[in-house]
């Protein structure tokens, strides 16, 4: 699905320039789990933007389902982002004073889907998700943390993704909600969805099957893993 061709990435600021990724190779297979690690500078939430057709490499090259992102054009783009990507972020993105429901019928709504088959599609996300029925109608910020990023994901699922892009999405959680959170990604994965999660903290990485460890914008370390960490099956159906 994702292959990444030595990719480099230079900002420049007047006559200041700053290499965030200074040549960095890899794959990941349709239905792969992946975890991209490193510490802040890094690399890897503009590794992660680039993922996501949100920015272009300096030099190298993306190519996704095959295509060279670099070559697409502006719309060609945004399609990609609203078709084939679910974003899932660490503040979690929500309109406070809007129900669960209508948080997560917001893409589908920019893609003018009709009323009924948004609220069809908005509801079986939530599920999939792990939210109850019961909360579909409460405003996001009367929800707690954890079921604000379970509204998140359901949004990124809503269009049904064939990529989920994950940037910390524990940040804000405590360590038994981070847990349910990581449950719920695998579950996803076990269902078909690529997942990329974007991570400094080992414990959480360790949810995935794979590893990429960056450093100052190289890829140290590939690691795959045997003995993948599974959160705790019962955490899966605890809503918080």
């Amino acid at each position: 699905m994702i292959e990444i061709q030595n990719v480099t990435k230079t900002y420049k600021s007047g006559e200041n320039e700053t290499v965030a990724l200074k040549g960095v190779s890899f794959t990941i297979k349709d239905g792969e789990f992946v975890a991209i690690m490193g510490p802040s500078g890094s690399g890897k939430s503009t590794l992660m933007h680039i993922i996501g057709a949100l920015d272009n490499p300096t030099t190298g090259k993306y190519l996704l389902d095959g295509k060279d992102v670099s070559q697409l054009s502006e719309q060609e783009l945004g399609n990609i982002r609203k078709d084939h990507i679910g974003f899932v972020f660490q503040a979690f993105n929500l309109l406070p004073r809007t129900t669960v429901l209508r948080n997560v019928e917001l893409p589908l709504m920019y893609a003018e889907v009709p009323k009924q088959k948004r609220e069809m599609l908005a509801k079986k996300a939530l599920l999939a998700a792990g939210m109850s029925e019961d909360r579909f109608m409460h405003f996001s910020n009367q929800l707690s943390g954890g079921q604000m990023q379970r509204v998140a994901i359901a949004r990124a699922l809503v269009n049904n993704p064939s990529l989920i892009l994950a940037d910390e999405p524990t940040g804000n959680l405590d360590t038994k909600t981070g847990e349910i959170v990581l449950a719920t990604f695998q579950k996803l994965n076990q269902q078909g969805h690529t997942v990329v999660l974007i991570t400094h903290e080992r414990e959480v990485a360790e949810h995935a099957q794979k590893i990429i460890l960056l450093r100052d914008g190289l890829i140290v370390k590939e690691e795959s893993r045997h003995k993948q960490s599974v959160a705790d099956p019962k955490l899966v159906n605890d809503l918080i």
